[in-house]
């Protein structure tokens, strides 16, 4: 016998088969039962979730006799009587099904209507279903307009569609409408273990919860998906046993280390080894613009995990894209991930466009490494006395030394002499993940020239330490020590912004028009514009 795919083999066929549309059944359970049937009906949704399953489901139920063929309308059809069987085998002539898709134009609708005052031949109700009926011309959906108001009683509507908005509000307003919702994917999942069950085909949890969440809410998706998933896993006459490393592999949610490392590369400042990861990449076959793709989806996903660290649960993530995720989290401020988005997504069409896509991708690159660098202009005035500071004492420092000596001497940076100053350098030097740590992370405990005590997290790398002390002896031409102390310390410089802004917000509201303005608006307040 041919193969049906599951798509066809498991579609519903009654209003307990659908799965995740509980408003509608309810609804629609009701109406029959209490007599009050609409004569016409608008399914609505994404591809996938039911609706001209529905339309026929809607069919057999108005047009069902029974076994014993003395039955009405039904929530629950027999599936046995003629009716049931014909609708099911899509023969019966009572029932007309037509694609808008192709057939759109005034004379197609004129045709159906044509046939509208006939009487059923055999079924209760003739019924019309026009699937993506959005397609229709408007001057075919002018002709339906009052055979759709004032139907004769033996007729029903029932149109699907996916695109809703595109419908003319005058056949809106004449229709029932119904808007199936995407299938959340733990139900999803557990409909994708039964069917597998019944196939005798044994499947992780985690790959049934894969599938499910690369359907993204469409039944059909999700059963195309495990069709071929089986076939993947098939080994010659044995059952097959799908995997979620198998499941992950196939649609294509697999290790995106390369992204990542150089995406870590790019921050830190070390362009030419940016550069290199990327020719790498290049020759390997990857294309730019897919290269950008993913580097705005992993920038994504590192900014959810910032603000959502649940995103980590994602089952479509693997281990190393958990990790590596969670580490630039940790390490990058909002502002430089909004930044980087930013210029990610306005990169993709210079890539797309250019002449040299890889150059244009090259040149992106070098924009993001120097421009995540720059400081915000809260930034540039809270650090304005500081930079000033240190470039006037290497104004002195140069013109103070001796002019004989000036060809040996090696330029260095003035010794910091407090917490900001020192922070300031690694914003200097762009070293953007060092400069983002120490602003987000570190309470300073004691400082003195040389010598640095704080209180640091047990999320910061065992490293950090060394890696901050190595950066400013060799910038200062001094050796630095950095202590850990147990004390908590002052609170972290992106603390003392944000508190900083808060004081400012709360001083502005007590100024008489500002107060008289809030007064005059209930429920505003004042936000920092930037």
């Amino acid at each position: 016998m041919e193969y049906r795919v599951l798509a066809r083999k498991y579609r519903p066929t009654s209003f307990a088969d659908l799965i995740g549309q509980e408003a509608l059944v309810h609804t629609l359970s009701n109406a029959i039962a209490s007599g009050r049937i609409a004569h016409a009906f608008l399914l609505t949704g994404i591809r996938g979730v039911g609706k001209t399953t529905t339309a026929r489901i809607i069919a057999r139920a108005l047009n069902c006799i029974g076994a014993d063929g003395q039955g009405g309308p039904t929530i629950h059809p027999c599936g046995v009587c003629p009716n049931c069987t014909m609708i099911a085998e899509d023969r019966h002539v009572d029932v007309l099904e037509m694609d808008a898709a192709s057939h759109t134009g005034v004379g197609d609708i004129r045709e159906l209507i044509d046939t509208v005052r006939y009487l059923p031949s055999s079924a209760r109700y003739k019924i019309y279903i026009i699937d993506e009926v959005h397609m229709l011309s408007s001057s075919a959906f002018n002709a339906l307009l009052k055979t759709l108001e004032e139907p004769p009683p033996h007729v029903k509507f029932i149109f699907a569609t996916t695109e809703s908005r595109k419908i003319p509000v005058t056949i809106l307003s004449r229709c029932q409408r119904f808007d199936l919702k995407r299938v959340d994917a733990d139900t999803l999942g557990g409909h994708i273990t039964g069917i597998c069950a019944k196939e005798n085909v044994a499947i992780e949890d985690e790959a049934a919860k894969l599938i499910a969440v690369a359907a993204e809410g469409s039944v059909r998706d999700a059963l195309s998906l495990l069709d071929q998933a089986i076939a993947r896993a098939s080994n010659g006459g044995a059952a097959a046993q799908i995997s979620a490393d198998g499941v992950r592999r196939m649609i294509g949610a697999g290790d995106n280390s390369a992204t990542f490392r150089l995406l870590e590369t790019l921050l830190g400042g070390d362009v030419a080894k940016a550069l290199e990861l990327l020719q790498a990449q290049y020759y390997a076959g990857s294309d730019p613009l897919m290269t950008v793709q993913d580097c705005l989806e992993m920038a994504h996903l590192v900014t959810r995990v910032k603000v959502a660290p649940q995103a980590l649960t994602d089952v479509a993530l693997s281990q190393s894209d958990r990790e590596n995720a969670k580490a630039l989290a940790d390490k990058l401020s909002m502002p430089v991930l909004t930044k980087l988005w930013q210029m990610l997504l306005k990169g993709i069409q210079e890539v797309r466009f250019a002449p040299s896509p890889i150059a244009a991708l090259e040149m992106l690159l070098v924009r993001i490494a120097y421009s995540a660098q720059l400081p915000t202009p809260a930034e540039i005035i809270r650090n304005g006395a500081a930079v000033s500071s240190v470039a006037k004492a290497s104004v002195i420092k140069e013109t103070t030394a001796p002019a004989a000596a000036k060809p040996n001497l090696q330029l260095v940076d003035p010794q910091p002499q407090n917490f900001e100053e020192l922070v300031a350098l690694f914003e200097k030097h762009r070293e953007a993940l060092l400069y983002s740590q120490l602003r987000q992370e570190i309470r300073p405990v004691a400082f003195s020239v040389g010598q640095l005590e704080w209180h640091i997290p047990a999320t910061l790398p065992r490293d950090f330490p060394a890696r901050v002390s190595e950066c400013l002896t060799r910038w200062t031409g001094q050796p630095w020590k950095i202590l850990r102390s147990d004390q908590q310390g002052d609170a972290t410089m992106h603390e003392q912004e944000l508190a900083r802004k808060q004081q400012q917000i709360t001083q502005a509201s007590t100024h008489p028009l500002v107060a008289s303005m809030l007064d005059q608006f209930p429920g505003a307040k004042l936000v920092e514009v930037t």
